[in-house]
C-alpha cells in the first residue's frame, strides 16, 4: 500500500499517477550517469570522447530533468496548495491554482515539442547517431521508453489539481478547496 503525505481529498488515482512521474524519468538519468562514468553503454564509452564540459551538462540536464520531474508531487501535496513557510517572499502564500496548473501544462507542451523534436530528429538524421551494439540499444531504448509517459501523466494530475483547486470538480462550484466544501 502507497503511503503518502497527499491531501485527503486528493483522488488515489491522482497520487500514483504523480509518483510515477519521477519514476518514469528515473531510468533516462541514471542512463546518462552511466555515460558520463564511462560505463558501457555505448560502443565508445570510456574512450575519453566526452568531454568536462558535456559531462558537466549531462549530469546537469539529468537532475534538472528528475528535479521537475518531482515538482509533479506537488500537485498532490500540501506544498503544492500553500508554499513552504522557509520560502523567501512566498512563505504561508496560497498557490495560485491557475498559476500552477498553468505552469505544469506548459511543461506537457514543452515534454511533447521535445518528443516531436527527437522523433523528427531521429527520421531525419540528425540525431547524434550513438554507437551501440544491439544489447546497448536495447538498454538504452528500455532506458527511455518511459520518457513517453511523463507528458501525459502530468497533464492528468494538472487537470485533477486544478478541478480540485477551483471547485470544478466531483465537490461543485464555489469550493476554493475540496476540504472546505466537505
Amino acid at each position: 500500500m502507497l503511503k503518502t503525505n497527499a491531501l485527503p481529498t486528493v483522488p488515489r488515482w491522482a497520487v500514483l499517477a504523480a509518483h510515477a512521474v519521477p519514476l518514469a524519468v528515473l531510468p533516462s538519468g541514471l542512463w546518462r550517469l552511466a555515460l558520463v562514468a564511462g560505463l558501457p553503454v555505448t560502443q565508445d564509452a570510456g574512450d575519453g570522447t566526452i568531454g568536462l564540459g558535456a559531462s558537466l551538462y549531462v549530469v546537469s540536464l539529468s537532475l534538472v530533468s528528475e528535479l521537475l520531474a518531482f515538482l509533479t508531487l506537488g500537485l498532490v501535496r500540501a506544498w503544492g496548495e500553500v508554499f513552504p513557510r522557509w520560502m523567501p517572499f512566498l512563505g504561508g502564500r496560497r498557490v495560485n491554482p491557475a498559476a500552477a496548473t498553468a505552469a505544469a501544462l506548459a511543461g506537457v507542451a514543452g515534454l511533447c515539442a521535445i518528443a516531436a523534436w527527437g522523433v523528427y530528429a531521429e527520421y531525419a538524421g540528425l540525431g547524434p547517431g550513438i554507437p551501440a551494439s544491439p544489447a546497448q540499444e536495447a538498454v538504452l531504448v528500455a532506458c527511455y521508453a518511459p520518457l513517453v509517459l511523463w507528458p501525459p501523466l502530468l497533464a492528468a494530475v494538472a487537470v485533477a489539481y486544478h478541478r480540485r483547486r477551483t471547485g470544478r470538480g466531483q465537490y461543485g462550484a464555489g469550493c476554493p478547496t475540496a476540504s472546505s466544501c466537505v
